[in-house]
């Protein structure tokens, strides 16, 4: 069965620093690099690379158009990419500090000016049982849901950024949310304190129907299902570059639920892959193949 991931494409546009910069500070970068980026492309990327059938849809500008033949080299269906001629792809600044965490600034550009129009060109060949994949850097999502609920396609939330527009979709129609504690916090109006397990509590408590695997970082993640609880343990690696890891990690594990795997197996490849991800700079690029992820448990007896 294909995924549609309606996503965003981003340039990423990374200055390595010694730690992030603060209110009035100006600080020198001692590099700066240009990736492939976007948490839509990265996510097709992820799903590509595990296996999975996937068609990406999603605008660029002319400066984007290395993106598109980015996802058609990795074996993903651009028929439903558009290219602007006269606006600007969207674009991240990202910070990088000595330790590999991030910090990101985005620029919307051509994936804020997606309108219902084109949203429904796009769903228009949607077939029921189909997986619609979705996150928050473009516009219209609010349409996107709605349609996509309509034509009876599973919807996959990754709710980021968190922030307001998420107040305008319904959450009732996702039937999957793979989000992390800060995003959690934010759909459960918890405090930044609250653990794991409060907040999926409080996620399950609003959407009872719906399948929930929060991220946890270096403490792994946690996947629920009605009565259904996995936890998997993160794999101990050297990290470089965090960026991408959430999206790898995303990509890998739908890509096996699509597949029909467990959700014993499929939390433990989607671990896999992101800790190779982060062993490694950029984004899009970090993203493995599978056979290194079939290598790495491999070597672990997994």
């Amino acid at each position: 069965m294909r995924i549609l991931n309606f996503g965003s494409l981003n340039i990423d546009f990374v200055y390595d620093v010694d730690h992030f910069v603060t209110a009035g500070e100006t600080i020198a970068s001692t590099a700066l690099t240009r990736y492939p980026g976007g948490k839509g492309l990265n996510q097709s990327i992820a799903l590509a690379r595990a296996g999975a059938d996937v068609a990406h849809a999603g605008q660029v500008g002319e400066d984007g158009r290395f993106l598109v033949d980015l996802l058609n080299a990795d074996g993903v269906d651009t028929s439903l990419t558009r290219v602007s001629g006269t606006l600007r792809s969207g674009n991240a600044i990202i910070q990088r500090d000595r330790a590999g965490g991030n910090c990101i600034i985005l620029y919307g550009g051509t994936n804020r000016v997606i309108d219902e129009g084109f949203v429904d060109e796009v769903l228009a060949g949607a077939e029921s049982g189909e997986w619609l994949l979705l996150q928050n850097e473009i516009s219209s999502l609010r349409h996107i849901v709605e349609e996509g609920r309509r034509r009876g396609m599973r919807i996959v939330l990754n709710p980021s950024p968190a922030d307001a527009a998420l107040d305008e979709v319904d959450l009732g129609k996702v039937d999957v949310f793979i989000l992390n504690e800060v995003e959690a916090a934010m759909l459960t109006g918890f405090a930044g304190d609250a653990d794991a397990d409060e907040l999926l509590h409080g996620l399950h408590a609003r959407h009872p129907h719906a399948t929930l695997i929060l991220t946890l970082g270096e403490k792994g993640s946690v996947f629920l299902h009605g009565d259904e609880l996995v936890r998997q343990d993160a794999f101990a690696v050297d990290v470089v570059d965090t960026t991408a890891a959430g999206d790898t990690f995303t990509g890998y594990l739908l890509a096996s639920l699509a597949a029909g795997d467990g959700p014993e197996p499929a939390m433990r490849r989607a671990a896999a892959a992101s800790a190779i991800a982060v062993t490694r700079p950029g984004a899009a690029v970090s993203i493995p193949e599978a056979a290194e992820v079939d290598a790495f448990l491999a070597q672990r007896g997994l």
